[in-house]
């Protein structure tokens, strides 16, 4: 199975051209038969990119925390559904079932997935590079940072063995 797990906002208030980066994805994944792994709830961008693969008739993995069931928010997109108890045991379980991982724009949650992701790279746990889509210049800020802790030594190694950027979906298809 080729499978991307996507981390992104569950928010619903933000600009609309972030929904529209989320389905430009979510039909791409389902036109190259790439299966999505995701957060499975119905809000923001997480359901945009659901929609967009489902309409494409693409396969759908929701990796749902118990918590999320219980508040009724799990999408009814879902084609397999992994139940887990909690946003970590949530994190660990879509790097286990993802060949490469990708960051659309998100909040604190987002930001927690994306360093989850980085972190367990640089002691070795997995060797998939997690991709930033940089709609609209969302990651730029974030990979200042990343470029600015890398060159006074604070990351091992070359940055981009663990993130990259991709400014659009022919980007995201070559790093796959």
């Amino acid at each position: 199975m080729r499978a991307i797990g996507i981390f992104c906002s569950a928010a619903e208030n933000i600009d609309s051209s972030y929904f529209d980066a989320a389905r430009e994805v979510g039909a791409w994944m389902a036109r190259k038969g790439i299966t999505l792994v995701y957060g499975g709830a119905e809000m923001g961008l997480m359901e945009a990119v659901a929609r967009a693969v489902k309409d494409g008739g693409g396969h759908i993995v929701g990796v749902v925390p118990n918590r999320l069931v219980e508040r009724e928010v799990q999408s009814s997109l879902l084609d397999e559904v992994i139940l887990c108890d909690n946003l970590a045991q949530r994190k660990q379980l879509m790097l286990q079932h993802s060949d490469l991982l990708l960051a659309l724009p998100g909040g604190i949650g987002t930001l927690d997935e994306v360093f989850h992701v980085m972190g367990s790279a640089t002691i070795g746990e997995h060797r998939k590079r997690m991709v930033l889509y940089n709609a609209g210049g969302f990651w730029d800020d974030c990979m200042r940072m990343l470029t600015h802790m890398n060159e006074r030594g604070f990351i091992r190694g070359r940055l981009s063995d663990y993130v990259v950027t991709a400014a659009s979906v022919e980007e995201i298809e070559k790093l796959f």
